[in-house]
């Protein structure tokens, strides 16, 4: 079995879809979380990146690209990601320290300086599309 060294962050994918809320019903919340999940564990299948989950703390980032203005708040499509990603990108949410979640409406320019290379791919999707990245630098600690 892998030690904690072997496991690699980030992870990163991205969601071609509108994102479901919170406080959608159900029925759509678990669609759309098993969308998520589907997609990281391809992600993690195509690139071995993760080997397997532990407790380390996370950062994940969420950014949304709809098709037009966004209706809703931002903050409604983080915790059915976070839900999804349970036992794919780490052992349990509650190791997630930070999240950080933007949305670019379609409307307003956007420019990335280097982008990765799931997040350039994530650019080149028709909206909506939501890219996630999950990692374990610990940047944000040092304030």
């Amino acid at each position: 079995m892998a030690s904690d060294q072997d496991t690699l962050y980030p992870l990163e994918f991205s969601v071609a879809g509108t994102p479901i809320s919170a406080q959608a019903s159900p029925r759509s919340k678990d669609r759309w979380k098993a969308l998520v999940a589907r997609e990281a564990r391809a992600r993690v299948q195509a690139t071995d990146e993760l080997g397997f989950v532990d407790q380390r703390p996370t950062c994940v980032t969420i950014y949304y690209f709809p098709p037009e203005r966004m209706l809703g708040d931002i903050d409604n499509i983080v915790k059915p990601i976070l839900d999804a990603l349970i036992q794919i990108a780490y052992a349990d949410d509650q190791g997630v320290e930070r999240v950080v979640a933007q949305r670019f409406d379609a409307v307003i320019p956007r420019e990335f300086s280097d982008p990765s290379t799931q997040l350039a791919a994530a650019l080149d999707t028709d909206p909506p599309v939501v890219y996630i990245r999950v990692d374990d630098d610990l940047i944000w600690r040092r304030l």
